[in-house]
Formats: structure tokens, sequence, C-alpha cells
């Protein structure tokens, strides 16, 4: 073969090898979306969904999780949908996750906040396994747990929980915790409505999971806190460990709490609960609180006070808490026998952590939160159902509570609730009889040992959600700073009023490039700011609401936005794309809409 035929053949095989890179590149990038785009899922549960098998910029605030596919077999639910399987490599969770591709997606991100009050769409792409980010302090890697730990029964109570949530809590618990300490898990049903909760539950119970994970089914609604009674007289282990509904436990989650009940069986330990996001279900780290309460017997977060933390382990180290959040903590079983479990007159849900705290402190015990134990859990804005009659459970419990255990000191309590002074609360007889017979101290004795910060002014404090934010964290790195740009009408999105106008809309109009009131600023947090005043907000879950300009509050979610493929705007709380309204219209409305990658959804921040 001459030297010029071999140069034509090199060039023909480099020109045949960079067609087909082109055509595999447009076959990938395409199909994958377009397949989503129609993808239409059997009714019921909403299947996994793979997303693109390549590595996403890390658009996350906290720490980036990892979905474990490398199980051997696919797993499927009952109705015979892929929830996970075998798939070469990992894949990034990144706010497109919940990005809408058609009116089904629409459908069951709006079906899940309406029943839950969380994403379910991401819920369900998820499937039932996936990595989470290791919380703990550095030094919890290097501590000892003895051998011969007492073996736990993991309690879980659910009312019409979110078939991939419990799922996922399930799961995590199988995964992270050694077969020899998990004795069992039991699964609480207290009489839930939903269909898939039933059959499908009890189908994929016993063809996925083992035998140690059972399901109880209460015969009529009792509530959470007569439900996990009901858990704990079906438990056999030598701890119980109540979990709630919507819960991922982290690495070496339970050793250290046994460990601490091992030491003194009438200590009661919670971990510490990070938060997964309610809009993005990101896992991300919380700070290291403690449970306090105000006087109108609410549950609050308080800082941990400094000489709690001086110990040699420092922050790794257990320290005292007043109060538990209620919904994820440890303790002997015998020892919740004998301490009186809970108040079988409570109802439903609410007061019943306090309730337990005062009575573990008073009467003898311990409660301790274990910084080396962290569970991930939903954190909802709010309870997606009501008690049975629309009654007011808290009022009801907290009545009982106050008047069993907390001695002159309700009076505190009525001062701020004058109205439940005499509303009927039920017999407390039995309760009474228990704190005489446990030989309890009186709730001075708490307030000056226990809790000696409560003031007795009675402070108006409404109650605190557990949300944290770092007040000390620096100011987000700047990305880019310029106009937004919308590349079918060729204007720019500007404040509709004054840019510091609080809850004003925001519309487009002709770009302005001296106006510096058109000027965004998108940074790490991928938040949109306006002037440097409102960041761009979507404070309300329906998609249906325009986008309005709100004041920063660095929490990601309503207020994160993604420029995505197809230079779309894609909004992480609502999962849809910004999109021009009416093109034609003078009056520039912008409003959220199913992300089809149009040109009225093309957006470019121009510097």
């Amino acid at each position: 073969m001459g030297s010029a035929t071999l140069r034509y053949f090199c060039y023909g095989c480099l020109f045949t090898s960079m067609t087909w890179t082109v055509l595999l590149f447009i076959y990938f990038n395409f199909s994958e979306e377009s397949q989503a785009a129609k993808h239409v899922p059997v009714k019921g549960l909403e299947p996994y969904k793979p997303f693109p098998r390549k590595i996403y910029p890390r658009f996350t605030r906290g720490p980036i999780q990892m979905l474990d596919h490398q199980r051997k077999t696919p797993v499927q639910d009952p109705l015979g949908n892929h929830v996970g399987g075998p798939m070469e490599g990992t894949i990034e969770i990144f706010p497109e996750m919940g990005m809408i591709f058609n009116e089904h997606d629409q459908e069951v991100r709006d079906l899940g906040y309406q029943k839950h009050a969380f994403n379910m769409l991401i819920s369900n792409r998820l499937g039932y396994h996936r990595d989470v980010p290791d919380t703990r302090d550095p030094k919890c890697s290097g501590k000892y747990y003895p051998p011969n730990l007492p073996v736990a029964s993991v309690v879980i109570c659910f009312y019409n929980e979110a078939f991939s949530a419990l799922l996922r809590t399930v799961h995590s618990v199988l995964d992270r915790t050694p077969a020899d300490l998990l004795h069992e898990i039991i699964l609480v049903d207290d009489k839930s409505e939903l269909a898939d909760l039933k059959n499908p539950l009890d189908e994929y119970t016993q063809t996925n999971l083992p035998s140690k994970v059972k399901v109880v089914r209460n015969e009529q609604r009792e509530g959470l806190i007569r439900g996990r009674m009901i858990g704990a007289s079906h438990a056999t282990g030598e701890v119980l460990v109540f979990l709630d509904s919507h819960c991922e436990v982290n690495e070496m989650w339970l050793q250290p709490l046994l460990t601490t009940i091992k030491e003194d069986r009438k200590t009661v330990v919670c971990p510490v609960i990070d938060i997964i996001s309610a809009d993005t279900l990101i896992y991300s780290a919380s700070p290291v609180v403690r449970g306090g309460f105000n006087w109108g017997l609410h549950f609050k977060w308080d800082p941990v006070p400094l000489s709690d933390l001086e110990g040699p382990g420092g922050a790794s180290d257990p320290f005292k808490s007043p109060t538990m959040a209620g919904g994820l903590f440890a303790m002997d079983r015998e020892y919740f026998n004998e301490l009186g479990q809970y108040d079988s007159g409570m109802d439903i849900w609410g007061g019943e952590n306090l309730e337990i705290s005062f009575r573990i402190w008073m009467c003898g015990g311990r409660l301790l939160i274990i910084p080396c134990s962290r569970v991930g859990h939903i954190f909802r804005k709010r309870r997606p159902y009501g008690s049975p009659g629309g009654q007011d459970t808290m009022s009801h419990n907290s009545l009982r509570l106050a008047h069993v255990w907390m001695d002159e000191y309700k009076e505190q309590y009525f001062s701020l609730r004058p109205e439940l002074r005499g509303k009927d609360f039920g017999d407390i007889s039995e309760r009474l009889a228990l704190r005489t017979r446990l030989n309890c101290r009186s709730f001075k004795w708490y307030l000056d040992h226990i809790y000696p910060k409560m003031q007795i002014s009675g402070p108006n404090a409404k109650a605190q959600q557990p949300v944290f934010v770092n007040k000390g964290a620096k100011r987000p790195k700047i990305l880019q700073r310029g106009r937004l740009f919308n590349m079918q009408t060729h204007k720019c999105l500007v404040a509709q009023g004054q840019p510091s106008q609080k809850g004003g809309l925001v519309v487009i109009k002709d770009c302005d490039f001296s106006d510096p009131n058109q000027v965004w600023v998108y940074n790490e947090e991928h938040e949109l700011i306006l002037s440097n005043l409102l960041c761009l907000d979507m404070s309300e879950t329906r998609s249906s609401d325009p986008p309005r300009l709100m004041k920063c509050h660095g929490s990601g979610g309503s207020q994160q936005w993604i420029f995505g493929k197809n230079n779309r705007l894609y909004q992480v709380s609502v999962g849809q794309c910004m999109n021009v309204a009416d093109p034609h219209s003078p009056k520039g409305y912008v409003a959220m809409a199913i992300c089809d990658g149009s040109s009225s959804q093309q957006w470019h921040l121009e510097s």
C-alpha cells in the first residue's frame, strides 16, 4: 500500500470514528430525555425512573448523595415496577431529579404534597436504596463499641405513608445495621387507607424482605402513641428503637445507642436528627442541638451548653437533653414497661414526647443525645393528615401532661391557655398512681437540675420548627452576574415594581444595560438575587403560583434555581421550568410550566 493510499485510509477511519461519536452523542442526549417525557408509568406506584448515566454538576447545598444500584439482581415492587437493580456506575442525586416531564409526573408530585407533604415524585424515583453522606464528627469513626451488645427491635408506626418513603426507611435499617444486632423490624400499620399499603406491602415484605420484618395491622385508628405501645407489645428484642416512617439511618447509627443503654439500662438515648429536605430529599447534616420546651408545652430546639461539650470527645460525646423530639429514640424494653410506657389516655399525637421526657428525668432515668448516631428525617412543612373528628389532640394531651407532672407550674401553661382551664382531659388516676409508685421527684427539681434556663415569666413563644440556620456562615460565592435574558422574546426578567418590594412579581421587559435594577446575581447556593436585594422565590408549592421576589432565606428549595439543559431555568421545589406566559403580551408575565425545552423556557444570564 502506497503512502498516499495509507494516508487516505487513515483519513477515512478518522472521519468514520468522528461521525459515530457525534451520532452516539446525539442519540444518548436526546433519547434519554425524550424517553422520560414519553414515560407513562403503571397507575398506583410510580416506578423508579433511571436518569442519565453521567455525572452531573453538584447542585446541592449539602453533601452529595449517591444512589445505590449495585445490588446483584433487579428488585420489583408488587405491581411489577422496577425500583432498582444492577447498573454500571452510580448516579448523583441532583435537584433536576424532581423535573416534571409530563402530566403524570405533575399529578404524582401534586398528589404527594397533598397526601404526604413532601415531594413523592423524587421519592419514587430514588427507589428503596441509596447511600447518604456520613455526617458524624470525625472522632466518631475511632470510637470503640464493645461486643455482645443487646439486640434491638425497631418499631416503625405508619399511617398513609408514601410507599417509597416507608420502604426506604426499612431498607436503610437493613442495609446499615449489623444483622446480629437487629432482632426484628416491626411495622405497625395504624389502619392506613392507601391501597398500596395493604396487599402490595404484604406481598413486597414476604417476597423481598427477611423474615425479621413483620407487619402488624391495627383494627382501628389508634394514633402514634398507642400504635407504638402496640408495636412494643409485639417486640421481643432487648432494646426498643422507635423510628418515624420517613427516615434514613446513617452509618454505625445503632452501635452508639446500644452501647450507652448497655452501660446504664435506665438511660434513654436519641440520635442526632439530620435533615432530609421535603422538596428535594437531599440529606444534609443538622447541627448538634438539644431538646427544650416553652410554657405553651411546645417542643423546641436549644443550643447545647458549652460545658456539656468540654469532655475528651468534645462534640462526639453524649450529652444530656431536657426533652426529646419524640420521633426517634431507643430504650431498654423492660425499662420502657417499668417506666409506664406511654400515657394511653393521650390521643393520636402531640405532647407525648414532653410527657415521657419529664417522666424519664423525674423518675430516676437519664435522657441523652448521642452525636455519633445520626438518622435523617424528612421535615415536612405541615402534618398531612388530621385527627379523627378534627379533635385537638395536642391540647388534650398537654392537659394530661400538665395535671400529672407539672405540679404548681401548670399555672404557667394556663396563663397562656386560659380557655383550657375547665376542659375535660379524662381520668388520670392511673398516671398519678404511677408517679407515686416510681417515687418520682417534683417538677421544681426538674427545672432546677435539668432545665435551669427555663424562665418563669412564661414567654409567649410559638412552637419552633426544626429548621437550622448557620447565621455565622460566610456569604455564598457569586458564580455569575448579569441580566436574565429570555431567548425567545429577547427581553430581560425584571421586577414588576420596585426591586425592593417583598412579594413583588417579576416580568419581562426590554433590556436596559444601563439600569442596575435589572442585574441578577447567581451564587453557589443557586439563588437568583435581583439588585443584591431579594431572591427569586417559589414559596408556595403550587406550581400555578408565579415566581416572586422574597427575602433570601438560605435554605434552598423554594429559592433554588438551576440552569439546565437547553438553557431552561428549573425550579427545584416545584419541579418545573420558568416560562414566558404569553410571548406576545405587553404585560410580560412569567409562570412555571412543565419542562418541555421550548424557546419560551430558554434563559441566559448575560454579563
